[in-house]
């Protein structure tokens, strides 16, 4: 029995709505200084490579940390790594609001690294262990709506704040949020949500990690996440500059990102509840991306509001076809007893895929321009799309043979 909870319909729903409640908390808070990092970094003194070399510094840690914090997770307990990790988001978050220069805030900003790495992994992995087998699809399409609902409000309150005050206080803004979402998780997140095992049924970490090496379908997941996620690290990173030397506002490059991730997550329920109906969810995987490469093109070629807006509308579209199916599929493929170290593998491809995109990425939009870097970009996820498809082909196949059965 899993967290040793009554598994009733009613226990499973408030125990997701809880989950998403947090998430979505946690989001708002630190997507606030997304759009607006970008821009204080500049008016720093950063340049463009400087400014894609911070946010590599904190995707960096985020990725090499997601591995082991999903592994802790699995062993000492949900609570503790999701606690941490949003304090320590908190905490960063008013730090850089005083911040004086590019190193300042690549410094604190790399710490930050740390405490997404703890909360991400984790959260996922308490969504998969609340959800009946049934129920993945829709248990993640909520739960992501969740995340990229706070990814829509986030940017936009963020601009919102940079508007009517400064740059600065959009970070003491951000790091008191969190911290109130801190102090609601640690008072009504269940105090033993960690799954109980006997001892004996405790597998050695070497062989749950060779295991999962040995997982062609897993590693499939990983793979176009992380190729997916490249391009989300050019589109967080270089939207704003892009968009700024096109005439656009710093509120409405918030809208830009808002535009993105409110069709996003409006879509996350429909789109979870399509993942549990069809036969292979790897299908819907390759639609969402391949329309995912199309919306980043887009947004390279777009000179104008409307055009950035239609981009990130599609983009949001394909993102909640896609990475729905993924984290389902994820929890779906790998043994209970390893899901936490599986979603830490996802999440370190997240972020070291937007680390490679942002630092590498740099370069390119300074030597050749912003229009060559998503168009780049692109063409890299879409070769991500066709790579998963032939990884994944034996796992689906055994599914249909099964199901078949």
């Amino acid at each position: 029995m899993r967290f040793g909870v009554k598994k009733t319909a009613r226990s499973y729903r408030a125990l997701l709505l809880l989950t998403c409640g947090v998430a979505f908390g946690g989001y708002v808070g630190a997507y606030m200084r997304m759009p607006i990092l970008p821009l204080f970094a500049r008016s720093l003194g950063a340049d463009t490579v400087l400014i894609g070399a911070i946010n590599s510094s904190f995707m960096m840690l985020a990725g090499l940390l997601c591995l082991p914090m999903g592994m802790m997770s699995d062993r000492l307990g949900r609570k503790r790594l999701m606690l941490g990790g949003l304090l320590v988001s908190a905490a960063t978050s008013v730090v850089l609001a005083w911040c004086r220069t590019p190193g300042q805030i690549m410094a604190v900003y790399l710490f930050s690294g740390a405490g997404l790495a703890a909360f991400a992994p984790t959260a996922m992995s308490f969504v998969s262990d609340i959800s009946p087998a049934t129920h993945l699809g829709r248990s993640y399409g909520w739960y992501t709506m969740a995340i990229y609902g706070g990814m829509s409000m986030g940017p936009a309150l963020g601009g919102l704040v940079a508007n009517l005050f400064d740059l600065r206080r959009v970070f003491t803004i951000s790091g008191i949020f969190i911290f109130l979402v801190f102090g609601v998780s640690l008072i009504f997140l269940p105090k033993r949500e960690g799954r109980r095992r006997e001892p004996e049924a405790r597998r050695a970490k070497g062989a749950i990690l060779r295991e999962l090496l040995r997982n062609r379908a897993l590693l499939a997941c990983w793979l176009v996440t992380l190729g997916a996620c490249f391009g989300l690290g050019v589109f967080i990173t270089f939207v704003p500059l892009h968009a700024s030397d096109q005439g656009v506002s710093v509120g409405r490059i918030g809208l830009i990102f808002g535009t993105q991730a409110i069709v996003n997550a409006l879509g996350r329920i429909p789109f979870g509840h399509l993942s549990d109906r069809v036969p292979d969810r790897g299908v819907l995987v390759l639609a969402g991306l391949l329309g995912y490469s199309v919306s980043i093109a887009g947004t390279g070629v777009s000179t104008s509001l409307p055009m950035f807006l239609a981009s990130a509308f599609v983009m949001g579209i394909s993102m909640g076809v896609a990475f729905t199916a993924v984290g389902a599929l994820i929890a779906e493929v790998v043994p209970a007893d390893s899901r936490g170290l599986a979603m830490g593998g996802y999440n370190t491809c997240i972020y070291l895929g937007m680390m490679c995109s942002t630092l590498v990425m740099g370069f390119v939009a300074r030597s050749m321009g912003f229009r060559a870097c998503f168009i780049i970009t692109a063409l890299v996820n879409a070769a991500g799309a066709c790579a998963f498809t032939v990884l994944f082909r034996a796992f689906a196949g055994r599914k249909r043979a099964l199901s078949g059965a």
